[in-house]
């Protein structure tokens, strides 16, 4: 496979809808911003960027063991703590829930980066499902995450557009819109912590 394709798995798995968690994610961190403050959110989705290319990495070299029940328990924990620290952080100085500003950069910059690492750990069986044996991993790797960050730049630029009618269009207020945002991912993240919970413990639906 070449770098095209890979690529193109990377961008093809971020979007897919039957993968909506990582979407979910995507969204909850976005909640509390506004298309303007683009860039301060584009700091945050590089350091989550950077944490599931690192532990891509670490999972395809084996220097990490990936227990996927468990992986898959906490991606939903992962989204479910965030939509919490939305609806637990007050709006200010068109701020996201994790404040970039007044020396806070650095520890947020690692909150974001521990969930990129999770999400990672998750995309890794995905990855090594794809890999031809003996293949070398630094153009895949490369190519992978390349797609990952392009196809979450494409789903932050639809939902600030949209969060752009909503807010300045509609005028909205942003603390509920971030509520409302917030309330229904972590709703859905729930549901499928529940869901995880009970594939961990060998619970039938019976």
């Amino acid at each position: 496979m070449n770098f095209g394709l890979y690529l193109n798995l990377g961008l093809e798995h971020i979007t897919d809808p039957l993968g909506y968690d990582h979407i979910l994610f995507i969204l909850a961190m976005s909640a509390n911003y506004r298309l303007r403050e683009w860039k301060k959110l584009l700091i945050l989705v590089t350091a989550f960027t950077f944490g599931h290319s690192l532990a891509l990495a670490m999972a395809m070299l084996k220097i990490v063991p990936v227990n996927a029940a468990f992986i898959e328990f906490l991606i939903p924990l992962s989204i479910f703590t965030t939509c919490l620290l939305n609806l637990n952080k007050p709006l200010s100085n068109q701020i996201g829930y994790l404040n970039i500003d007044k020396g806070k950069n650095l520890m947020n910059y690692f909150i974001i980066l521990g969930f990129g690492l999770i999400h990672g750990l998750g995309f890794s069986n995905f990855l090594k499902e794809t890999l031809v044996e003996n293949e070398s991993l630094f153009i895949p790797l490369l190519a992978f995450n390349l797609g990952l960050e392009i196809g979450q730049i494409f789903i932050l630029s639809i939902f600030l557009i949209f969060n752009f009618i909503i807010l300045e269009v509609l005028r909205k207020q942003p603390r509920d819109w971030s509520i409302f945002i917030s309330g229904a991912i972590a709703s859905l993240s729930f549901l499928m912590l529940l869901e995880k919970t009970r594939a961990i413990l060998g619970l039938s639906e019976g």
